[in-house]
């Protein structure tokens, strides 16, 4: 499990907020399967972290121009999620691209993201996105669950 974001820039930092909230909830009950890793504003530099995992669940603010708060969930490149506007250089659209042309792309590679309502500088969420944290952190747990069902 990987969580970006920058916790300086409002709902950018939801991502790492799903991660904490995960790691709290579910590190006990996953084990040593499921590894809660923070990216922080990494980049991709992150993309050596996909070679040898089964999976890996992104947990990032993605903007796909839906109503601030929509959780969605990516399993694949195409559809409504375009760019990011976030201040991490690779975002985990990047992220997943990458790891594709370079042959790095786990078995199961999903994105779990919430629409950012606000992206200015400022510590902790919006409302709409605090709202769907618990939403969002059930999507992320049965993405992982899939994982773990598959070995």
């Amino acid at each position: 499990m990987l969580g970006l974001g920058n916790l300086l820039l409002s709902d950018d930092g939801v991502g790492l907020r799903l991660l904490e909230e995960l790691s709290s909830s579910k590190a006990a009950v996953w084990g040593k399967e499921v590894e809660f890793l923070d990216g922080g504003t990494q980049g991709l530099a992150l993309i050596g972290e996909f070679g040898a995992r089964r999976g890996v669940v992104i947990l990032d603010a993605v903007r796909t121009g839906t109503k601030p708060g929509t959780v969605h969930v990516f399993r694949a490149l195409s559809g409504p999620y375009v760019r990011s506007t976030t201040a991490h250089e690779g975002n985990a659209r990047e992220l997943m691209a990458t790891a594709a042309l370079l042959g790095e792309s786990p078995d199961h590679l999903a994105v779990v993201g919430v629409e950012p309502g606000r992206l200015d500088t400022g510590i902790g969420l919006s409302d709409s996105v605090e709202r769907v944290v618990n939403v969002a952190v059930q999507r992320a747990a049965e993405e992982v669950e899939q994982i773990l069902a598959q070995t």
